[in-house]
């Protein structure tokens, strides 16, 4: 976040201009200096499929007084989107070539109220799936289409996404592949490793007969060594960056959910997700048995995907969910994406299948951090309906990690 030339901890005022035209001011800031303990405030957000609803959350994400906006993932949505929801995406349909992509980053960037955000808020940003096309694997596509097509379709995608969002020059894409994670340090708090777990990852496994499954749940393939979710070059980035790291707080900025989650078939057997880090659970492994060392100060996980927000205890391995955590992981509702009308749920506590699970809650919006050395405090932060664009926002639950001891502690 900060620049050669730049004054380390500043906030900046900037604009562009292309002929006679001129944009609105925009502000950024530059991060503090090297050692610094300054405190922290930002908030993360992922999922804003724009044909589903209004952007109420970028609304009242642009009030609040911050210092970064974490964004982990569908930035865009590549469908065509439903004619009967509240607004239709542009083109009307599937997109694949790169004036696709341009045309639909440009409409979602139409939302003023997603503008104000970006106008007041450096932005720290990583993709998902839905800036290229649902569930891809690297070089697999879902459905399968040939190899050259669908890089072809990813060189595009990527190109769009660097264009129109805050990235370095260092991550300008060649052909379909594009330098997307990097680290981030806050001074001395906080350390960003933001991942990509979508361009390097294994294609994801097949579900298995129960007869298959190991007692825990796990499909064979899943538990294959050879599985990767970020590849071998960014896992060993990661391992060593984490392993060398100073920062009193070290945050996984990724996409889908890390921490376990038993499932149930129809059947009522036990099962994983295969989009999940439960998919890869040999890469998973070798970075919580890092983490269970201790020798990682306050890892903290970021998430997004799933539409709902999670407050989740990390154990050290899938066979044990009920020991100590190795790392705290809060997990972001969508600002859009998602069944507008759906009835509000909130439960507080595990299950007999998940007893490191803390919290559910099911309203769209954001989550807002505060870091200091000795305590990280996460408030969820609800809207009522992604119907009315001035929805009002509100903290739905409160959790607080301590300096030293991984897990997440409800607040009153």
């Amino acid at each position: 976040m900060s620049s050669a030339g730049l004054r380390p901890g500043t906030w900046y005022w900037y604009r562009f201009k292309v002929g006679f035209a001129e944009s609105p001011a925009g502000r950024t800031r530059t991060a503090p200096i090297a050692g610094a303990m300054d405190p922290l405030q930002f908030a993360f957000a992922s999922c804003q499929n724009y044909s589903n609803g209004h952007y109420a959350a970028w609304r009242n994400i642009a009030a609040e007084d911050l210092d970064l906006v974490v964004h982990l993932g569908d930035y865009i949505y590549e469908g065509p989107g439903d004619p009967a929801n509240p607004r239709l995406h542009e083109p009307r349909y599937e997109i694949r070539s790169l004036s696709d992509y341009r045309i639909r980053h440009a409409q979602y960037k139409t939302d003023a109220s997603l503008r104000a955000a970006h106008a007041r808020f450096p932005f720290l940003v990583t993709w998902d799936d839905h800036e290229v096309e649902n569930n891809y694997a690297d070089e697999d596509s879902d459905p399968d289409v040939p190899r050259d097509q669908w890089l072809a379709r990813r060189a595009a995608a990527y190109q769009a996404y660097y264009e129109h969002m805050p990235l370095r020059r260092s991550s300008r894409p060649a052909g379909p592949d594009l330098g997307l994670y990097r680290r981030v340090d806050w001074g001395a708090l906080a350390r960003f490793d933001v991942l990509d777990t979508r361009q390097y990852r294994s294609d994801q496994p097949e579900p298995c007969p129960v007869a298959l499954r190991d007692p825990t749940g796990y499909c064979p393939e899943a538990l294959d060594e050879s599985r990767t979710m970020l590849g071998g070059v960014q896992l060993g980035w990661l391992l060593d960056g984490l392993a060398n790291s100073h920062a009193r707080w070290n945050v996984l900025a990724q996409q889908v959910p890390f921490a376990p989650n038993v499932q149930r078939d129809g059947d009522g057997a036990r099962q994983f997700g295969a989009d999940k880090w439960d998919g890869y659970v040999a890469d998973r492994r070798r970075i919580t048995e890092l983490l269970a060392t201790g020798d990682v100060a306050n890892p903290v996980v970021l998430t997004g995907d799933v539409h709902v927000s999670h407050a989740r205890d990390v154990p050290r391995t899938a066979e044990d969910l009920d020991a100590p955590a190795v790392a705290s992981e809060f997990i972001g509702t969508a600002i859009s994406s998602g069944d507008a009308d759906r009835p509000r749920r909130t439960t507080y506590g595990g299950s007999a299948d998940n007893p490191h699970h803390r919290f559910t809650d099911n309203h769209h919006g954001y989550v807002r951090c505060t870091v200091a050395p000795g305590l990280w405090t996460t408030d969820f932060r609800g809207i009522e309906s992604t119907r009315d664009p001035a929805s009002p926002v509100k903290t739905v639950a409160s959790f607080a990690v301590e300096d030293g001891r991984p897990g997440a502690t409800l607040l009153p």
